[in-house]
């Protein structure tokens, strides 16, 4: 068989079917200018070292393997023999690739499905069959392909709670660079993306590989190098040993794992990603949405509450989210959880008043939830303590004064659909705040390690519940950003980046975690003027003007706002909504900018582009660095000028005083003078093609 190329959006990758094992990998990058596999056949002899599509010793790779498991107390190592080999593609166009191998005498059956779509990505999926007569336990399952020995720097990333997404770098040498998560859930130190590229990658320029395991539980990501001198990125699963154990006949896929290949570093890489999202799962208009959590917490008050949503109406909020606190013995957060009822003690009407009056002034309404979890202090703990996640015997340690569910359990997870389809349909609920507080511990179902079920459940609960409420929007929160990955937001709209709304540590936060997530699917809220996570105090405008670039909303109250602040905060939000259209749609761009101090990133559409210059702190020079505008077409000519207000104390070039037309290639090039800002300050410029 002739070598076989995918191709699409300038990327390539290139697989020899001619042996009788898998498909090696022979290339993974840059597109091949050729759609002809025979015509590169003589190339490949140089290749001979490439992993195959599932790298293990019968094939010579002396690396982590990536099919583990034993049968009976005893290890078979697998020698596939290949049995087809089906393709659709079309040059240019992307296609798919599906391999069916087997090992008889391991008993085992493999079908691996690779796809690259239109825009370049590529997706990769492994499905294990136990055709023996005896239970095979599967210890692991990942999806590889290769890099190059160019791809020499290694980017991944860490957190906590309420500063996720920190970004990490070393050196790509011999050995596994891993990042496993064990914490039942994706975490706020997750990786998120693994990136090797060429040194000095930045988001404009070099070469870059990515990663990203489409994944809500348990998982791993990695990098390996061997001695022999091949490289590779892997992701999957990480079960614990007996969770995944096959009975004859049964089969294990693994996530879908995505990756990503940019001759224009991070951005190009990102920029597959966001398109491949927003095409599997285009979104309406993002409204903006106001959560009352900060505003008010357990204090459901009807009146006050009413008045913040008149507030938020008039300051043009287009959605009202009621967060926790609104279900029987919620008074605080040690008691409740599980209880999913209206509290008829602070709530003797229902919901109804509330979700009447927001509609009432144009608004949709939300309510928040936290299906997975329970507290002991609950009527649902006391009546059914053998659904809380964990071994009768003994208790998993709590967190936050909560326990899990088990979900896998089909009285459980029959309780919560009820519940959740009961209040969704009783108060029309146009959207849910979908939350997960904390890491699972010592999770045992049946016996077993329960996270790959548990996780599947929760992916069973959220489908049928769109299934039911095609028109209800869900967002996937989790102590902020501790689960935010491909697999949730395959069935959710947005992400909740993080519990933190200090604008400056936001902008680094919606940095990073945009280079996986789009920013309509980021919430971005103004918080309040002193910041309840961190205690700092932030100007307005630098608060607006971070949350203007994601799915923007407000998590301030709005009762204890002045009337110029509330002129403020309407006009911000106004801009947003003008701006919406390109925010929402066009490609994310991050100028590796020379200054530590200052950002300056933009979403850029063929007509239109909007850019923000971010000035975080003190400048160490005198004059800033020229704003050089990524992602213009550079043989265009633009109309430049400030949107929104000039910032406080702000030292503006001329050319901000009216509009200016250049061409992409000199706003690239040498770029527009930059004004001298104060810390703390945002200038959004607006860039349309004439």
């Amino acid at each position: 068989m002739s070598p076989l190329i995918l191709s699409a959006a300038g990327a390539a990758l290139l697989l020899d079917a001619s042996g009788p094992g898998l498909p090696r990998v022979c290339h993974f990058g840059a597109g091949l200018g050729t759609p002809d596999g025979a015509e590169l056949a003589p190339a490949l002899a140089s290749l001979a070292a490439a992993p195959p599509l599932l790298p293990a010793q019968g094939d010579g790779w002396y690396g982590r393997p990536g099919l583990a498991g034993s049968r009976d107390g005893e290890h078979w190592p697998v020698r596939w023999a290949l049995e087809r080999v089906d393709t659709s593609a079309a040059p240019g166009a992307g296609g798919t690739v599906r391999v069916a191998a087997a090992d008889e005498r391991a008993g085992l059956a493999l079908v691996s499905e690779l796809a690259m779509d239109a825009g370049g990505l590529v997706t990769l999926r492994h499905t294990v069959t136990n055709t023996g007569a005896t239970p095979y336990r599967l210890a692991g399952l990942a999806c590889a392909l290769p890099v190059p020995a160019r791809a020499a720097e290694l980017l991944d990333f860490t957190g906590r709670w309420a500063l996720e997404k920190v970004p990490q770098r070393r050196a790509f040498g011999h050995g596994v660079w891993a990042r496993e998560s064990r914490r039942g859930r994706t975490g706020h130190d997750a990786t998120g993306l693994l990136v090797a590229g060429t040194p000095g990658f930045g988001f404009g320029a070099g070469e870059v590989w990515a990663v990203h395991a489409g994944w809500s539980g348990d998982h791993v990501h990695y990098a390996e190098r061997l001695q022999e001198g091949a490289a590779l990125l892997a992701a999957g699963e990480l079960p614990e040993p007996g969770e995944i154990v096959l009975a004859p006949g049964e089969g294990y896929s693994t996530p879908l794992v995505y990756f990503a290949w940019s001759g224009e570093g991070l951005d190009g890489a990102s920029a597959r990603l966001h398109d491949h999202l927003r095409a599997a799962r285009p979104l309406p208009v993002r409204p903006v949405t106001l959560n009352n959590w900060e505003a008010t917490y357990f204090d459901h008050g009807l009146d006050r509450l009413l008045e913040l949503a008149g507030r938020a109406a008039a300051a043009g909020v287009e959605r009202f989210v009621l967060d926790d606190g609104w279900f029987r013995h919620r008074r605080h957060d040690r008691a409740g959880l599980g209880d999913w009822y209206v509290d008829e003690d602070v709530w003797p009407g229902g919901l109804h008043p509330l979700a009447e009056r927001v509609r009432a002034l144009g608004m949709q309404f939300g309510l928040w939830f936290e299906p997975e979890m329970v507290n002991p202090d609950s009527d649902l703990a006391r009546a059914h303590p053998d659904w809380i996640l964990g071994r009768a015997e003994r208790t998993p340690p709590p967190q936050r004064n909560q326990q899990t569910l088990d979900l896998a359990r089909p009285e459980a997870y029959a309780y919560l659909l009820e519940r959740l389809d009961a209040l969704v349909t009783e108060y029309a609920l146009d959207y849910i705040k979908w939350d997960h507080n904390r890491d699972i511990a010592e999770p045992v179902h049946d016996g077993v390690p329960g996270v790959h079920a548990q996780t599947l459940a929760t992916y069973r609960l959220l489908d049928e519940l769109r299934r039911r409420h095609p028109g209800l929007e869900i967002e996937s929160c989790s102590s902020g950003g501790a689960r935010v990955d491909y697999g949730i937001l395959a069935r959710t709209d947005r992400v909740w980046t993080s519990d933190s709304n200090d604008a400056l540590d936001r902008q680094a936060i919606q940095r990073w975690t945009g280079l996986l997530v789009p920013p309509e699917r980021m919430g971005a809220h103004v918080g309040a003027p002193l910041d309840h996570v961190t205690g700092r105090a932030l100007p307005l405008a630098f608060r607006a003007g971070t949350a203007l670039f994601g799915h923007m909303g407000v998590e301030w109250d709005l009762t204890s706002a002045s009337e110029a602040e509330l002129e403020e905060l309407a006009a911000w939000i106004a801009l947003h909504k003008r701006l919406r259209p390109v925010l929402h749609a066009g490609r994310v761009v991050r100028a590796d900018h020379p200054d530590p101090s200052a950002l300056l990133h933009g979403v850029v559409l063929p007509e239109r582009a909007v850019f923000g210059y971010v000035q975080l702190t003190s400048r160490a020079e005198s004059a800033p660095a020229p704003l050089r505008l990524p992602g213009l077409d550079p043989a265009a000519r633009y109309e430049v000028r400030v949107a929104g207000p000039v910032p406080a104390g702000a030292a503006m070039p001329a050319w901000a005083a009216g509009p200016v037309r250049l061409p992409g290639a000199a706003l690239a090039g040498p770029g527009l003078p930059a004004p001298a800002l104060r810390p703390t300050s945002v200038l959004v410029i607006e860039v349309e093609r004439v």
